[in-house]
């Protein structure tokens, strides 16, 4: 795999959402990808992306591990940061479509820290 591709290291995750949310301090390209495991639902959200990783996708896409899901986009379209991946993991999306929070205020930090994992969960970096 070239550096700035990301690929889907774990069963498979079916597209819910994805956008382009422009604008300086935002995700830039994003996508979001549900999945179930062992009946528990949950979704994953991958931001400041390359705009070619959201040209040809399409709501209901299937990734399955190890398929290369998105590259890096750099600062002229991923909110004006270096090249880098946003990645969440996001119980109860709600009625969010190709964006999530990935920030919040004080007072909605309980509510976020239970409504998103530790993603270490699934990477697993922290062995």
């Amino acid at each position: 795999m070239k550096p700035g591709h990301l690929c889907w290291r774990r069963s498979k995750g079916t597209v819910h959402s994805f956008d382009y949310n422009a604008g300086v301090g935002d995700y830039g390209p994003t996508i979001i990808l549900e999945h179930t495991v062992e009946a528990q639902q949950f979704y994953t959200l991958y931001g400041h992306l390359s705009l070619e990783s959201i040209e040809e996708i399409e709501i209901g896409d299937v990734y399955r591990k190890g398929q290369q899901l998105a590259t890096l986009g750099d600062a002229s379209v991923n909110g004006d940061y270096a090249p880098h991946l946003h990645f969440q993991i996001i119980k109860d999306i709600e009625d969010w479509f190709g964006d999530y929070p990935g920030v919040c205020s004080e007072k909605d930090v309980a509510f976020y820290l239970e409504n998103c994992p530790d993603p270490d969960l699934l990477l697993k970096l922290n062995k």
